[in-house]
């Protein structure tokens, strides 16, 4: 209501009334979606547990289906090899009763892997689970609680955390709301136009390097990294074989922004360390954007060491440049991407009401 809008008997607490049951009803829906997911990750984790007893399955075919599971669900981030190895700690530690029924199934997945890092003592990691739960911590805070121990200080000590926490508005509410896993659950990993956009730039632009005829060979799409526990995702991978060097590529479908060079530079030092051999030469980035200003690209530039192109490959050796597309062949590229994800989608106006 604005100050100039006649005062209305009531309204100001009907509407904080209203504030608190929508933020309730999305906490319930979030966290009803959480449940189902770490119920996916127990059942895949109670899966693996039976084939190794019944089959003998071993690392390699944890790390097989890994693979096998991101190529048939691209948009989830959760199917990697380590996290397969947490669904099966989780499956081996609790029931599946207790995943619906305790307080561990209304915690994300995030929390779950501490409870498994952190805690061996069963009892200590429900007890946590509990906390957790009711009082709203977020990974941090629990992270925090095992530290310093707070099931020696907490257990005979009454809290207002209940009051101070309402419904909705608790860390983990926010921890819910923020958790990659549930998103990538619900392949709603941000606006629906712009995933269209993203894989119409993925298959473009796979399609533009092709092309090219002699030299590229495409590794794959979202590369998986692990780098001591934490999960990290290469859009697009390629190695030239000519040149004997990985390609990094990203793909951005906004306007060029200084941070996405260390971001890329990050995954170009990832590739040589993880994958490069002694006989390849540097790999390289190439940053793919919908639109840039020259000027913040070339300033941007300006303090990189590592070789890293933004479209026009500024940084790049005259013979790598010779080997890649034009920045002409690039932007049309992008204007034919764009086409391709905005052709056939609904007008947002049509589908209101």
């Amino acid at each position: 209501m604005s100050d100039s809008s006649p005062a209305v008997s009531g309204y100001a607490a009907a509407l904080t009334e209203l504030k608190q049951q929508v933020r309730a009803a999305r906490f319930t829906a979030q966290r009803r979606v959480n449940t189902e997911l770490v119920r996916l990750y127990w059942g895949i984790g109670a899966t693996i547990l039976q084939r190794q007893g019944d089959e003998g399955w071993g690392s390699n075919v944890i790390g097989r289906l890994a693979t096998d599971l991101r190529a048939e669900f691209p948009e989830m981030k959760g199917f990697s090899r380590a996290n397969l190895f947490y669904m099966r700690r989780f499956a081996g530690e609790w029931t599946a009763d207790a995943v619906v029924q305790q307080a561990v199934g209304q915690l994300p997945w995030g929390h779950i892997t501490v409870l498994l890092d952190r805690l061996d003592d069963h009892k200590l990691r429900d007890w946590y689970a509990g906390q957790a739960a009711a009082h709203g911590w977020s990974r941090n805070v629990l992270e925090h609680q095992i530290r310093s121990a707070a099931h020696t200080r907490l257990q005979a000590a009454p809290t207002n955390f209940a009051d101070v926490f309402p419904p909705g508005e608790s860390d983990l509410a926010q921890q819910i709301t923020k958790d990659p896993y549930v998103l990538d659950f619900l392949a709603l990993d941000g606006d629906a136009k712009e995933r269209h956009l993203e894989q119409a730039l993925v298959d473009r632009i796979i399609d533009t390097l092709r092309e090219l005829g002699e030299g590229f060979a495409f590794v794959g799409r979202q590369v998986n990294f692990d780098v001591d526990g934490d999960e990290f995702y290469v859009d697009l991978l390629f190695f030239h074989v000519e040149q004997l060097r990985y390609v990094v590529i990203e793909l951005k479908t906004g306007k060029f922004k200084p941070e996405y060079l260390g971001q890329l530079g990050f995954y170009v030092a990832l590739v040589d360390d993880k994958l490069r051999r002694p006989q390849h030469a540097d790999t390289v980035g190439l940053l793919l954007v919908a639109d840039k200003n020259d000027a913040v690209v070339r300033y941007s530039l300006a303090g990189q060491q590592t070789p890293i192109g933004v479209a026009s490959y500024d940084l790049l050796p005259p013979s790598v440049q010779a080997a890649l597309p034009t920045e002409a062949e690039l932007s049309q590229a992008l204007r034919g991407s764009a086409e391709d994800a905005s052709f056939g989608s609904s007008n947002p106006s049509e589908d209101e009401g």
